[in-house]
């Protein structure tokens, strides 16, 4: 592997009311809060949230400061904005719908959607990495597809939802596979059949534009990467960082299979759909379904260090080998997001110990 690729990371985070935990629409004021401090925020379709854009990067350790700067100045901008910040897929504690941001294209988006988007308070992490050109996105996608629930699996952070436990560890991808354009990709054989899908989804009304084109993995439509967004938003910067170190390592090892012409192993649609639910619902300290080898359950945990294994050459090519088997550890050990909502959760059934536990992580090492 001669070069490394770039990354970079967007998080989307919720503005919650400080007192009650229940989502509040001040993202403009909080952006204008953050402009102020040097950090320029993106305005999500519903306007309880908001999202960090970190530069493109090398490696972990300046992504590890990029993030943990964009997480405290935005806190502190929700903060002057009447706000806390909260790095959860789904707020735990929320109303029956969310106001929609008041743009043109959002206004749009909102009437043709209707309450598939008037419910959309949902936060999620993407992830991008540099590749050569479009067609190299297609196929490292292609070859992605049997590691995205696993992924899902480590991000889990959507547990507790309307004052409940969902029964999911990311009830925050339920919610999302409603879109007609989201989900785990097809398998695409071309840039010309990928560009003939998303007009087919665009024609029918499915979608406005490529992008609102919201699989898992898929090429960019702004920049030269494959983007993966598969991921709830995780509870601290150092799992992100994790999430992202090991998407890399799988986007090289797929553009080096694609050098030596790998087979890309078959995987039917209905086996990536029963592995995105049992991902979901069991998380990280579950059971998963092996995708790689024989579609049997295993220890999600299990199946996460067969993918380091898979990955290790790039992960020790970039120097993260070590990084991302040690924080795998320390996020076995002392849970995900999914986990200390639980955790938060079974100790009164009180929504606001979850709220408490979710503010402490999103800040916790910035």
């Amino acid at each position: 592997m001669a070069t490394h690729p770039t990354i970079g990371v967007e998080e989307e985070f919720l503005l919650a009311d400080p007192a009650t935990g229940e989502p509040v629409a001040v993202n403009t004021t909080v952006a204008g809060h953050a402009a102020e401090r040097g950090v320029k925020l993106q305005l999500e379709l519903t306007s309880c949230q908001v999202e960090t854009t970190s530069d493109v990067v090398g490696g972990t350790r300046e992504l590890a400061d990029q993030l943990s700067r964009l997480r405290r100045i935005t806190a502190e901008a929700a903060e002057a904005g009447g706000a806390r910040l909260l790095a959860v897929g789904l707020p735990p504690t929320v109303p029956h719908e969310f106001p929609i941001t008041d743009t043109p294209r959002y206004r749009k988006i909102a009437e043709r959607h209707g309450m598939i988007a008037h419910e959309q308070g949902i936060c999620g992490a993407h992830v991008h990495v540099a590749v050569p050109s479009r067609e190299a996105a297609i196929r490292v996608s292609n070859r992605l597809r049997p590691w995205l629930p696993l992924l899902l699996s480590l991000s889990a952070n959507s547990a507790i939802y309307r004052n409940t436990n969902t029964g999911f560890a990311s009830w925050r991808s339920v919610l999302w596979a409603r879109w007609p354009s989201a989900g785990p990709p097809p398998a695409l054989d071309s840039v010309d059949e990928y560009d003939a899908v998303v007009q087919m989804l665009i024609r029918v009304g499915a979608a406005l534009d490529d992008g609102m084109v919201y699989w898992d993995v898929r090429p960019s439509a702004k920049f030269p990467t494959v983007e993966v967004r598969v991921a709830d938003v995780p509870a601290t910067v150092a799992e992100t960082v994790l999430l992202a170190a090991l998407i890399r390592g799988a986007v090289m090892t797929a553009l080096d299979d694609e050098r030596q012409r790998q087979p890309v192993p078959p995987i039917s649609a209905h086996a990536l759909r029963a592995a995105y639910w049992k991902s979901a619902r069991d998380g990280l300290d579950g059971e998963a379904l092996d995708l790689a080898e024989g579609h049997e359950c295993a220890p999600a945990r299990t199946l996460l260090e067969n993918l380091v294994e898979h990955v290790r050459s790039a992960l020790e090519a970039v120097g993260d080998y070590d990084l991302v088997t040690s924080e795998l550890h320390r996020v076995g050990e002392e849970g995900n997001g999914a986990m200390r909502q639980l955790r938060a959760w079974r100790r009164g059934h009180d929504v606001a110990d979850v709220i408490a536990e979710a503010a402490a992580a999103t800040l916790e090492g910035t």
